[in-house]
């Protein structure tokens, strides 16, 4: 009982803090906004007519990219608190508290998660600006996709945060992590055009699997089969995308709560 306490208690603590940081809260909404509004204008002005079969603009194309961005950039910066914490002395007490550690991993692991999730749910009034018409059951499915990619996404963030002592190193890694996880994915380009050997490593990124199942949540199965990623010249649908972020979470998870048991 002690220990779903604990849980909830950082949990709400993460959030709480989140939601008095407005600095945060706007800034985290910028970057990508200048992406869709800017990038995907310009980029798409310079693909009118040659992108896709001419049933879709760019901008439509990167709006589930965009949406990936939000969570990810929010999901890997949650292990900034854990940094936070061990610098002014929090995390001491409450490692040393009489609760699991593992407590401590997995509440730091939800209110990552529900931060980055309710971040990409945000972008959702982007959605008449981008023209694509999501049904109701795209909407829960692509709620879902965006909280399993959060979780798996925020356990790398704090495995990392548990083994970095300042903050300026987390930030450090974070943005040497954070750009290669995100533009060797799918997010602003299709994979199906890439070069045999970037493909590869497109498909060995377990951001790629979150991003192209949330493109085919919110623009449908059929208008995203020529922008999909294929595994042995299968198509991979949504739900085995979905296997491939659950694995990759639960190891990411596991090795996050290791982690913080073996920490002095």
């Amino acid at each position: 009982m002690n220990n779903l306490r604990a849980v909830y208690i950082i949990w709400y603590r993460d959030l709480l803090r989140f939601w008095n940081d407005k600095t945060r809260f706007i800034g985290s909404l910028i970057t990508p906004f200048f992406f869709l509004v800017i990038f995907g204008t310009g980029i798409g002005s310079a693909l009118a007519g040659q992108f896709g079969d001419g049933t879709m603009d760019y901008k439509q194309f990167m709006y589930p990219g965009i949406l990936g961005m939000v969570v990810l950039m929010n999901a890997t910066m949650s292990g900034m608190s854990i940094v936070w914490d061990r610098e002014f002395g929090f995390l001491k007490e409450v490692l040393v508290a009489p609760i699991s550690r593992s407590a401590v991993a997995i509440g730091k692991a939800l209110g990552g998660t529900t931060i980055a999730t309710a971040q990409g749910v945000l972008m959702l009034v982007f959605i008449p600006y981008v023209g694509v018409n999501v049904s109701a059951a795209g909407i829960f499915t692509l709620i879902a996709v965006m909280f399993v990619f959060a979780m798996s996404v925020t356990s790398l963030g704090i495995l990392i945060a548990s083994r970095i002592r300042s903050i300026e190193a987390f930030q450090l890694v974070m943005q040497l992590m954070l750009f290669p996880l995100l533009f060797l994915s799918p997010a602003l380009f299709p994979a199906g055009t890439l070069p045999p050997w970037l493909g590869i490593i497109v498909k060995m990124n377990p951001v790629s699997y979150g991003i192209d199942a949330m493109r085919q949540a919110v623009l449908g199965v059929e208008q995203t089969a020529m922008f999909g990623l294929e595994l042995f010249g299968y198509r991979m649908p949504i739900i085995l995308n979905l296997a491939v972020l659950a694995a990759f979470g639960a190891i990411m998870a596991a090795l996050a709560v290791r982690s913080f048991r073996t920490q002095e």
